[in-house]
């Protein structure tokens, strides 16, 4: 699958950061049984991709990829543990070399037009709008959509269940990216079915004007 088909596998993807790898798989299995298959595992934890490789191991039905790639490295660990595709926060020259050179599924950030250019000139086509709320919202990407009608967009930051409909109405959003599917109290307390809940009304989200 490109990008493009991992994004449309439903309207939410979670990000998710582990700090314990006894729960990775646990809780992968209950966003799936929600019918939330993409899961973005970020690598702002120690166990982030030991967890990674288990999700990709253990959990079939998940399309797991790799959040908060920032370096070179992080891409070429990343591929190594099983991911299926990464999630970047921003991007460099290096980055788009070893994500072309691997043919590696990738979401890169962006925040302003310029921006967008860049990666759309380096071949991406599907972009995160990152921080979302904080680079403009709905407003930043209806400005967007009337210039670059060809790109596609993942809002991530600050999005919610409640505004998720609104961004999901626009015609340049793929999905959207939020960690509310799977607070971290929820995961410390592992009240699995409590999360899969929540996946199932994710998966459910429809765009609202």
């Amino acid at each position: 699958m490109n990008i493009h088909d991992i994004l449309a596998l439903g309207p939410v993807v979670p990000v998710i950061v582990i700090q314990r790898i006894e729960h990775a798989v646990p809780l992968a299995r209950a966003l799936v049984a929600g019918g939330v298959r993409v899961l973005e595992v970020t690598l702002r934890t120690p166990v982030a991709l030991d967890a990674i490789r288990r999700i990709a191991d253990q959990v079939p039905d998940a399309v797991v990829g790799v959040g908060t790639i920032t370096r070179v490295q992080d891409v070429h660990d990343s591929i190594a543990a099983g991911a299926r595709f990464g999630v970047s926060p921003g991007m460099t020259a290096p980055l788009i070399d070893a994500i072309h050179a691997a043919s590696f599924p990738f979401l890169p950030g962006s925040m302003t037009p310029s921006e967008v250019m860049l990666r759309r000139d380096a071949g991406f086509t599907a972009m995160k709008l990152f921080p979302a709320q904080q680079a403009g919202g709905i407003g930043m990407l209806k400005a967007l959509g009337a210039v670059f009608p060809d790109v596609r967009f993942c809002p991530t930051g600050g999005v919610d269940v409640l505004s998720a409909p609104q961004y999901l109405a626009l015609p340049n959003v793929a999905c959207v990216g939020g960690s509310w599917i799977a607070p971290t109290a929820l995961v410390d307390q592992q009240r699995w079915d409590d999360i899969t809940e929540l996946a199932r009304q994710a998966t459910a989200l429809a765009p609202t004007t």
